[in-house]
């Protein structure tokens, strides 16, 4: 069993409407899923969509464990830090940085991981892209900032040479699915350039009009696996 991590790009998709919902119970608090076949749906952001920097990762993960999943399919959203990363492609980030508290399932005991991204996943999911004639970019280092505001110009200038893509979710939903060993890939909508890469200042109306239109592309690779595999 597999599952199948979104963000807000697709809260209001009808994709996973008629899978059976649960509710699972966790040492972190409540999750909600859905369940269908051999998928498991989660909204990272929960039910009410809370922003990025209170998403209960621990919670998500421990009851994607409890589940029996056995890997994990995500999507993130990112700014892009490169003037050939154009907004409309997309990346499957190989490595991260980040600059947030990522949280632990091993809050009181010794148990130390080597942060590692799962180049089996990331071969699937750049073969699957490919395959639909996605413009995607396989590798890559994603920057975790902590949100929820965006970052500065100054800050985009440092982190610009450092890396790749710019977002606020993936590298504390990695780490604790790494302390369970559960393979992981997230396949990244470039939904903007991030702020200062272009002279032209930052829309967020711009972003939010690139969100809706990589969403459909999204939606349509979800679709793909859930009908042939991954």
């Amino acid at each position: 069993m597999q599952a199948i991590i979104v963000g807000t790009s697709l809260l209001r998709s009808m994709l996973f409407k008629n899978w059976e919902e649960k509710t699972i119970d966790t040492p972190y608090g409540k999750v909600s899923v859905r369940k269908a076949s051999q998928y498991v749906f989660l909204q990272r952001h929960g039910k009410k969509a809370v922003p990025p920097h209170m998403i209960n990762h621990k919670a998500n993960i421990w009851a994607l464990k409890s589940l029996g999943i056995e890997g994990v399919i995500a999507v993130s959203s990112v700014g892009s830090l490169k003037a050939g990363l154009r907004p409309g492609a997309f990346m499957i980030p190989d490595d991260f940085i980040s600059f947030s508290p990522n949280p632990s399932l091993y809050d009181y005991e010794m148990h130390f991981t080597v942060p590692v991204m799962d180049a089996d996943y990331a071969g699937r999911m750049h073969r699957l892209c490919t395959g639909m004639e996605m413009e995607v970019v396989r590798g890559g280092i994603y920057i975790q900032t902590t949100g929820p505001r965006l970052e500065t110009r100054a800050e985009i200038g440092v982190l610009k040479k450092m890396g790749d893509g710019v977002g606020m979710t993936m590298a504390s939903e990695a780490t604790p699915r790494m302390e369970y060993s559960i393979p992981y890939v997230t396949l990244c909508s470039i939904d903007n350039y991030a702020n200062g890469i272009l002279k032209v200042p930052l829309s967020l109306t711009e972003v939010e009009d690139q969100v809706g239109r990589n969403a459909a592309t999204i939606e349509a690779v979800l679709q793909t696996i859930l009908a042939e595999g991954f």
